[in-house]
């Protein structure tokens, strides 16, 4: 693994001494979304903005922190890119953006209808293309992009019966990632996708249901928060796979 443990050791909890950032968190109502603002917040100088279908949960979790500004977004609405943007004009520059939204169907390949394969592509895939299209314009100096994908989207590992829509549109987010590290290579920005194995979620659940991870999500989230804030001074480019295991 490129990101070794060890590295994160040497940068652990160095965001806290560094200056002011602008962190978007794309998916952050529930799971290792709603755990990432939380850890982002914990540093009173970041603003943090969570974004998500469910504002009232998003309330309830964030209102302690007076640094976190939570908005609704619907990726699946038609107008949701302009939303988006609306919602960010207030916003000077972005430092760090997480693409954290998902959304998993369990089914077999044969009774998944035109309606499933295209939410999962909307939620996973072709919402990344519209959320960061419209980040570009306010992407800082170093800005790092992470886009959240699965180990059922990385080339050669071990696939699931049922999770064909989701595994397939969470490839796509890795391809996604890969080619705008070489558009955009003349930039001082990194674009770096995680895939994640086995985390304790509410998606975890659904798509095995009765299995426990050996890792929990405010774990997880603990991980990706390190590799946001620090990792785009070492790696750019680059779909690294974050697993412990994959059921």
């Amino acid at each position: 693994m490129f990101y070794h443990a060890n590295l994160i050791q040497r940068v652990k909890h160095l965001e806290f001494h560094m200056t002011t950032k602008n962190i978007l968190v794309i998916g952050a109502s529930r799971g290792i979304g709603a755990e990432l603002v939380q850890i982002f917040a914990k540093n009173a100088e970041h603003q943090v903005y969570a974004f998500s279908r469910n504002l009232t949960a998003m309330q309830k979790k964030f209102g302690a922190h007076i640094n976190v500004h939570a908005f609704a977004l619907d990726l699946v609405d038609a107008e949701m890119k302009q939303t988006f943007k609306a919602q960010i004009n207030a916003i000077s520059s972005i430092d760090v953006l997480v693409y954290n939204a998902g959304y998993l169907v369990n089914k077999p390949f044969t009774e998944l209808s035109r309606s499933d394969i295209q939410k999962s592509y909307q939620i996973n895939v072709m919402s990344a293309f519209e959320i960061i299209q419209a980040a570009i314009p306010k992407l800082a100096t170093k800005a790092h992009v992470v886009s959240i994908s699965s180990m059922g989207g990385f080339q050669g590992t071990v696939k699931f019966t049922g999770l064909s829509a989701y595994s397939t549109s969470k490839a796509a987010l890795v391809s996604l990632t890969e080619l705008l590290a070489e558009e955009y290579k003349d930039k001082d920005w990194a674009f770096n996708c995680l895939a994640l194995g086995a985390a304790q979620t509410e998606m975890l659940e659904a798509a095995f249901p009765g299995y426990e991870a050996p890792v929990s999500a405010s774990e997880m989230a603990e991980f990706i928060a390190d590799f946001s804030l620090n990792a785009n001074r070492f790696i750019k480019g680059k779909v690294l796979p974050v697993s412990l295991s994959t059921p």
